[in-house]
């Protein structure tokens, strides 16, 4: 592992997508309650049978859905979230400090990072392992931190064909300007863990055991107020619309706003995220 590690990821959230995120946090964290419930379920149940222990939130963000698990597992458990975008973390942080809540957040490439050794029972992501430019690395790294038997619990997108919502905009602004960069298969990014077999294989590679990804859907709303911004600053089309001047970035915007038209009702952008719910468990033998 080198300095170099997740270098395009790093200037991507350290810059204009980690800023997007922190401006929109209120919608992103309504959009994605669902998934945030389903991670509290889980994290329930591990509880149950580890009555105190520490936790850990890979690519927490804006510490949305740590919060809500710190507020849902009590002070017995200790939270730590972990991004690699600063500006996301510096608001994290802010949103704790707010809510008195007893939770750390850490600026840290995940992949790289020093965590302490056989340290987590449990560790979760709510969208937040996609993004490796080495996810066999990564995984390595954090079953290193797991505790012997610790559980991994994680939630990524499936394909893009299951999930339409998803692609609206770079569909709808393909005609309309050049420059929006093509989705690799496999490739860090938001649909890099939707190929059930790979990502099975990386977490086996990586020294988990009892690897299983199953589907799961949720039901996801926001306000329709929110779909402007959301639309014209998030993802690549969001990146790539910065780059035009202003008429022509209105253009386009609109044009991209009536695409969601299909999925906007009685005030609300509703839609499905169709994702993997991956799980998996630290080997009993580490030390």
């Amino acid at each position: 592992m080198t300095d170099n590690a997740n270098h395009d990821q790093s200037e991507l959230w350290n810059g204009r997508s980690g800023s997007a995120w922190v401006d929109n946090r209120a919608a992103l964290d309504q959009m994605f309650l669902p998934l945030a419930r389903f991670l509290i379920d889980r994290a329930r149940e591990v509880a149950q049978q580890t009555p105190s222990g520490r936790l850990l939130d890979v690519g927490c963000g804006t510490g949305g859905a740590t919060l809500a698990l710190s507020t849902a597992l009590g002070r017995s458990w200790q939270l730590t979230g972990a991004d690699i975008s600063a500006p996301m973390i510096e608001t994290a942080r802010t949103r704790a400090a707010h809510a008195r809540a007893p939770v750390e957040f850490l600026c840290a490439d995940v992949q790289t990072h020093g965590f302490a050794q056989a340290h987590f029972d449990l560790i979760v992501s709510r969208l937040g392992v996609m993004f490796f430019d080495d996810p066999v690395a990564a995984f390595t790294n954090l079953r290193a931190c797991a505790r012997p038997g610790a559980a991994l619990h994680a939630l990524v997108w499936r394909g893009p064909s299951e999930n339409p919502f998803m692609t609206v905009a770079e569909r709808a602004a393909a005609p309309l300007f050049s420059g929006l960069p093509p989705r690799q298969p496999g490739a860090p990014g938001q649909f890099g863990f939707a190929d059930r077999e790979r990502v099975a294989s990386i977490l086996s590679s990586a020294g988990w055991e009892d690897v299983r990804l199953e589907p799961v859907h949720f039901d996801c709303t926001f306000a329709q107020a929110d779909l402007r911004d959301y639309a014209s600053r998030l993802g690549p089309v969001g990146l790539a619309l910065a780059g035009l001047d202003p008429a022509k970035r209105a253009h386009v915007v609109d044009a991209i706003v009536d695409a969601y038209a299909p999925f906007v009702a009685q005030g609300e952008v509703r839609f499905t995220s169709a994702c993997w719910h991956l799980r998996a468990r630290a080997p009993s033998g580490d030390v």
